[in-house]
């Protein structure tokens, strides 16, 4: 249940937390900004008294500059030396964070203010840790925080050889739930999610390693990212195992040498023959509607009511109703049941075709017409088609078989009719999980065969396809094509350095509003266009295609890798430092892949070379 409580300052609840002796404390709070806010709120209202510990934060600091220059003038220098107390997440750049980590592990912090995901991978000593809520702030909205997460961020409470305990404080708020955080601290951690996924990459490099197609599949059933799945598939294998044995031991008793594949079949026949008796139309009315749904579709002109007279071209068809185009050109809409007649011809849905196919209809229309069905007619062939499986039934048994051991054995099939439909159910089911595997595979190897970076029916990757196997990059295809097509070669190295940023950042991130140069405009709109071409393909084959380039970070690129001082970028996109970092960091990787493709692609790679080392100068590492 949720407290309801207006929230504490956090210069008040350091306060108390101190009068307590429960400092240093991490302080876990829901979004960047409420961290960097509280830092600063704390440092304003609570000066650290003790003059030793505030010099020795301000020695720290000073040679923490000599190292990483890209600090000097942080904002949030006054608030450590001021306050003891600082903000941690990841919009801060990592020489920063690492800093806020040793001046936490020396004992010259009272508090940090951080969000949840640093409690993931870096070791803080606190004796405290002050959850605020149960919450997480995400790009789409709030989120429940995990079980795992939330057991992460409490165990970092207790310094190690210095606290017999550690305390877990749930401070008042607003958003405060203490059940749900009692609830999840009991709960069982969250299930390990394997990072194996089926992308360009790892196709090509597993069927350039494994040589066929059928060996991947075996590799990609046996990831744990699909454990589920194979021990689904094992217990499935276990039943199979057990019904084959089933009848095995009952055909042995019977005296019986059969293979399974005649028990099978005879099930499937029984199977086939039961359900065509079952779908036997029992009625004309049924045996009309059955073939109105089969012959009616968009194209066709049918007539409607009992005389058919009235004549409608057919546009749409869903489920049991129609819409379509009167004589007039006013639209309808019935039932299928009100169609008396059905014209043969498809006819164009074009508004210039649509009047002659009216007047087609009328003057030829008693040999334009699809005969009806008659209830005597479907019968016959029902018939036919029971009379050819009881023909099968009767001769699936070995022909040279005495009289007396047929009607054994016949007996015997009979009887083991669940086992066999157990057998084979079990085995389609194995097929589907396998499928399910194995899909998103086969959805990508179709895509990279259109495209030439492998041979489909040979099951081998193409000279195209090895050097695109060496891109451990996002969205390698369309990097690919636009190899392929020159587009690289066409850019300097701050544009290819702005491409890059569009190709490898995150969509929804936004890196500032700096202004675009024409040349760059024209340069993403060339790639959008391979983009477009790769994507076609993508749907066609079920493979959700890549998101959008990113713009915002093509200029940011761009105007860094031109030269632009660090402090300078920051103050003009005004983006987080952390979120800046990360973006031309992965930037730079990129570059150096393209890099590496020196002898399928030359230019590009000396350009990409010169755009990396752009890139990739302090603070970027």
């Amino acid at each position: 249940m949720k407290l309801s409580m207006p929230e504490m300052p956090p210069a008040t609840l350091l306060g108390a937390l101190g009068q307590y002796n429960l400092l240093p404390a991490i302080v876990f709070m829901p979004t960047r900004r409420r961290c960097d806010q509280a830092a600063t709120e704390t440092a304003s209202m609570r000066r650290d008294s003790n003059d030793e510990r505030r010099e020795a934060r301000r020695d720290f600091m000073r040679s923490a500059v000599e190292q990483h220059p890209e600090i000097r003038g942080h904002r949030h220098w006054d608030t450590i030396i001021r306050g003891g107390v600082a903000s941690h997440h990841a919009g801060h750049i990592p020489a920063w964070k690492l800093i806020i980590e040793k001046l936490m592990s020396a004992g010259l912090l009272e508090a940090i203010f951080a969000t949840a995901t640093v409690a993931a991978g870096v070791d803080f000593p606190a004796r405290s840790v002050v959850l605020t809520g149960a919450d997480a702030r995400t790009g789409s909205g709030w989120r429940q925080l995990t079980a795992s997460e939330l057991q992460q961020m409490t165990g970092r409470a207790g310094r190690r050889g210095r606290d017999n305990v550690g305390f877990v404080i749930a401070a008042p708020g607003l958003h405060q739930d203490p059940q749900m955080i009692a609830d999840l601290l009991k709960a069982p951690p969250d299930p390990l999610i394997s990072q194996f996924r089926a992308t360009y990459t790892t196709l090509l490099n597993l069927l350039d390693a494994y040589g066929n197609f059928a060996q991947v599949r075996e590799i990609a059933e046996r990831s744990f990212a699909h454990r589920e799945a194979a021990l689904q598939i094992t217990r499935l294998e276990k039943a199979r195992e057990e019904s084959r044995q089933r009848i095995e031991t009952k055909l042995k008793e019977a005296g019986c040498d059969l293979p399974l594949s005649v028990v099978s079949g005879f099930e499937r026949l029984v199977s086939t023959r039961s359900r065509l008796q079952e779908l036997r139309p029992q009625t004309r009315a049924e045996v009309l509607h059955r073939w109105l749904d089969e012959v009616v579709q968009p194209g066709r002109i049918v007539g409607v009511g009992r005389s058919g007279r009235r004549l409608v071209l057919i546009t749409e068809k869903r489920g049991g109703n129609v819409r379509g185009i009167r004589e007039d050109g006013r639209s309808a809409s019935f039932a299928l049941e009100r169609i008396g007649r059905v014209y043969a011809p498809l006819y164009r849905l074009n508004d210039e075709f649509i009047e002659q196919a009216f007047a087609d209809v009328r003057k030829r229309g008693q040999e334009l017409l699809i005969p009806e069905p008659r209830l005597r007619d479907a019968h016959a062939e029902e018939a036919d088609a029971v009379g050819i499986l009881d023909n099968n039934i009767e001769s699936i048994l070995p022909p040279q078989l005495h009289p007396e051991e047929k009607l054994r054995c016949t007996e015997t099939l009979w009887s083991l009719l669940d086992d066999a439909d157990e057998w084979r159910r079990t085995l389609r089911r194995i097929e589907q999980r396998r499928d399910e595997v194995w899909e998103p595979f086969h959805q990508r190897a179709r895509v990279l065969a259109t495209f030439g970076y492998l041979d489909f029916e040979a099951e081998k990757i193409t000279e195209r396809g090895r050097w695109l196997a060496d891109l451990h990059i996002d969205r390698p295809l369309l990097v690919g094509e636009a190899l392929e097509s020159g587009l690289f070669n066409a850019l300097d190295f701050h544009r290819m350095a702005g491409v890059m940023a569009a190709l490898t950042a995150d969509e929804d991130r936004d890196y500032g509003e700096l202004e675009l140069a024409d040349a760059l405009v024209q340069a993403l709109a060339r790639f959008e266009d391979t983009g477009f071409k790769v994507a076609t393909e993508e749907w066609r084959f079920g493979v959700e295609p890549a998101p959008e380039l990113n713009f915002s970070a093509a200029a940011a690129a761009a105007r860094w890798a031109n030269g632009a001082e660090w402090s300078t970028l920051v103050y003009e996109t005004r983006a987080e430092e952390g979120d800046l970092f990360r973006m031309l960091s992965r930037t730079g990787e990129a570059l150096l892949q393209i890099a590496g493709l020196r002898k399928a692609h030359p230019e590009a790679a000396r350009v990409a070379a010169v755009a990396g080392d752009a890139v990739r100068r302090e603070p970027v590492r």
